[in-house]
């Protein structure tokens, strides 16, 4: 699907403005911070997906420079790490197809981009990105200390009776500080997963989609490369120090993809089950327990593998997209 410059850029300008609004909107409402910053990415991911990579680079440009003007450079270079070029990415990827022939497929047929894979980029640049944020605030076990301090503190201003005992306040600052980005990073995958999802169900409703609809629940896999990085992620929390932190961070981003692998594999096991339902529900409330999550997470774990889209060709469409 061809698009002129006179409709890209107008998009482009359109999506920018709206992600830059959303992420001011996550300073000025701090109940919801973390759902509104993580849609700014929608915006960019909507133009991308349905427009192409230049109206994706026109969007990540305007939002940039907006965030640097209304705000600061800091807070254009942060958005831009966290959302704006990971949902540019995200959708680029998204777009890539080439004929199926070219893999040991039938003629006359686009193969596009796995999912297992554009999320095994997702989780790799979410790590990076978490990794950028730590070296820059100086991210260490200083800084957690004193938020557990700061809490510690708020607990016995609102309970004067409050005394945790000084073994058990020294344990939790030590887990704390691989806790923090352990847990972060992989609850930004998952929202920035959540937005890609919505951005794809948006664009497939209009003729501007360039990738077609998938069944999530039986595409949805991590590859199989991300089990290693998983593995190396967890050795490394036992190195101590910076390398326990790092290690943290990968482990924590990679299971948010095994995560909501495992979430797929259990929508797409139980199709057409009378126990459909009821199970789906209680699994996603009971994963904010760690038992249950590590539960799905192991589903995820066991099923891995790349599941390769197949279309019919169409003159009109470009392999790449732009």
């Amino acid at each position: 699907m061809k698009t002129s410059n006179q409709t890209v850029l107008p998009v482009g300008i359109l999506a920018g403005v709206v992600a830059t609004l959303l992420a001011l909107g996550a300073m000025a409402q701090l109940s919801f911070a973390v759902v509104i910053y993580a849609a700014s990415a929608l915006p960019i991911l909507i133009a991308g997906l349905g427009w192409g990579n230049r109206a994706a680079i026109t969007a990540i440009i305007t939002a940039g420079a907006l965030g640097a003007l209304m705000v600061s450079p800091p807070f254009a270079a942060t958005m831009a790490v966290f959302t704006l070029v990971p949902a540019g990415w995200l959708s680029h990827l998204a777009n890539l197809a080439r004929p199926a022939s070219e893999i040991g497929g039938p003629d006359r047929l686009l193969a596009w981009y796995p999912l297992s894979d554009i999320l095994l980029h997702l989780c790799g640049l979410v790590t990076l990105g978490m990794i950028a944020l730590g070296v820059v605030i100086g991210y260490g076990p200083d800084l957690t200390n004193e938020l557990v301090d700061m809490m510690t503190t708020a607990f016995q201003a609102q309970d004067p009776s409050f005394a945790p005992d000084p073994a058990s306040l020294e344990q939790t600052k030590q887990m704390f500080v691989l806790m923090l980005p352990m847990v972060q990073a992989g609850l930004w995958v998952l929202m920035l997963f959540a937005a890609f999802y919505i951005a794809i169900r948006v664009v497939s409703r209009s003729a501007r989609a360039l990738r077609p609809r998938e069944d999530i629940p039986s595409a949805l896999r991590m590859n199989r490369n991300a089990l290693f990085v998983l593995l190396g992620g967890i050795l490394l929390t036992f190195l101590g120090g910076v390398p326990a932190m790092i290690g943290a961070t990968v482990f924590g981003a990679f299971a948010g993809g095994f995560l909501m692998a495992g979430f797929a594999s259990l929508h797409f096991r139980s199709k057409g089950k009378d126990w459909r339902l009821p199970v789906l529900v209680l699994a996603y409330i009971s994963s904010l327990l760690v038992l249950p999550a590590f539960l799905i997470l192991v589903l995820g774990l066991a099923d891995t593998r790349r599941a390769v889209a197949l279309t019919p060709a169409r003159d009109d469409q470009p392999e790449n997209p732009s």
